[in-house]
């Protein structure tokens, strides 16, 4: 699967990908945010192995996919939309050094499409911790709106965390778009 941007592909892993995943899977500033990370060689490894298996699945419904530089074919991080029924799940993660270009808004934009156009799902949703005011920024920016702030909800890493919550609809993406 591949969908192409202005300035990005957002393709299918492979396995050749691991090294440059891990380059920022293993970064404790970019995992920070994260319920996973850093990344240890075998759990990156097992993390490429695992998106692989998904692209088998006959009924696809989760896509992770490599974000590379169309100029230059870098992998620059990667992003994914999880579908459930009728409503989808998004996420995204970037090496550091890309970080502040709006390519996480271009990709992320890129998976909402993918998402309501192709897939016609109604909702998609993503969260961030309160922390990560980027990631939030990015939503933000893609129209979503706040729709709670979910209190210690998680445990990972030996604590509790809250995440804010975020969606957009297919109908307020389309007037966006009009």
């Amino acid at each position: 699967m591949q969908i192409e941007t202005e300035r990005l592909i957002l393709r299918d892993f492979v396995r050749e990908d691991w090294e440059q995943v891990h380059r920022y899977a293993s970064d404790p500033g970019v995992t920070a945010f994260m319920i996973w990370g850093p990344n240890s060689i075998d759990e990156t490894k097992a993390y490429m192995e695992h998106v692989i298996s998904m692209q088998e699945q006959q009924e696809r419904t989760g896509f992770e996919l490599a974000v590379v530089l169309r100029d230059t074919n870098q992998l620059i991080g990667g992003c994914g939309i999880h579908i459930e029924g009728r409503n989808a799940e998004m996420g995204y993660c970037f090496n550091p050094e890309y970080w502040g270009h709006g390519y996480a808004t271009e990709a992320a934009q890129a998976l909402v499409t993918f998402g309501f156009k192709e897939k016609g799902v109604h909702r998609i949703y993503a969260t961030c911790r309160p922390g990560n005011s980027s990631s939030a920024n990015v939503m933000r920016r893609l129209g979503m709106q706040q729709e709670g702030h979910l209190r210690e909800h998680m445990y990972h890493k030996g604590q509790y965390h809250d995440s804010y919550l975020f969606s957009i609809l297919a109908t307020e993406a389309e007037e966006q778009q009009q």
